[in-house]
């Protein structure tokens, strides 16, 4: 391996990994908002780790949602990690359970990226691990602090928290659909389409129901189309 490119590696996994990282302290203060403790808040990106899910499950919850509600949107936003770690199985082959009870944790949309985007498997893995570890580090420490920040807020302040969540999950989400998708205008308008299912649901369903039921719809329209055979397509 060039040391070069191993340098390259390191730096890119270590400097996206920081920037992701940072993002703990909004989903602290989110947490806090919505009436977690800080050990809950902690121990949920220690044991979920994955942002989007994590910022569902809050925004739900902050909304007055039941726990089925904020489960089923974060466990339906996870849903994608597993495609992840199907793709990544064969070059991370992780031998003995705790190196692959980690390497599945730490399937995220950050690390599959870097990961298939090396030069070659070896890298890969170094991609992989270096920025499993870094974004991990970073955002259980930065969701502690921003936990511990809000909780010193008055109820006022706190009161100022309700944008955290929308906000947060947006910057997470938005640059997915500038860069991720091959086709990525087709990509915002299923997300907008999402939002104006939820939106229009919300009126007539218990809070958190709507995000459940707007990410089922996101999925089916984002859903693979077969090819039409010549018969249909003459039809």
């Amino acid at each position: 391996m060039p040391p070069d490119a191993r340098t390259a590696t390191l730096r890119d996994a270590v400097g996206l990994g920081v920037a992701v990282g940072l993002y703990g302290v909004a989903f602290g203060a989110a947490a806090a908002g919505a009436g977690l403790d800080t050990w809950q808040a902690v121990a949920t990106s220690a044991l979920m780790f994955t942002g989007a899910s994590q910022f569902a499950m809050i925004g739900v919850l902050g909304a007055g949602g039941g726990a089925f509600s904020a489960l089923g949107s974060a466990l339906l936003l996870g849903t994608r990690n597993t495609v992840y770690g199907v793709r990544l199985a064969p070059m991370l082959a992780p031998q003995g359970w705790l190196r692959r009870a980690g390497a599945a944790h730490w399937v995220i949309d950050e690390t599959t990226a870097m990961a298939v985007a090396a030069p070659d498997r070896e890298l890969g893995r170094l991609a992989f691990w270096v920025t499993g570890a870094t974004i991990y580090l970073g955002w259980n420490v930065t969701t502690l602090v921003g936990s511990l920040g809000a909780a010193a807020l008055g109820e006022t302040a706190q009161a100022a928290l309700d944008a955290v969540v929308p906000a947060a999950f947006l910057a997470l989400l938005w640059p997915r659909l500038q860069r991720s998708a091959r086709e990525p205008g087709v990509q915002r308008r299923v997300a907008l389409g999402g939002a104006v299912v939820a939106l229009a649901l919300t009126p007539f369903v218990p809070a958190g129901v709507q995000v459940v039921l707007a990410v089922v719809a996101v999925a089916l329209a984002g859903r693979p189309r077969t090819a039409a055979s010549p018969q249909e397509g003459a039809a």
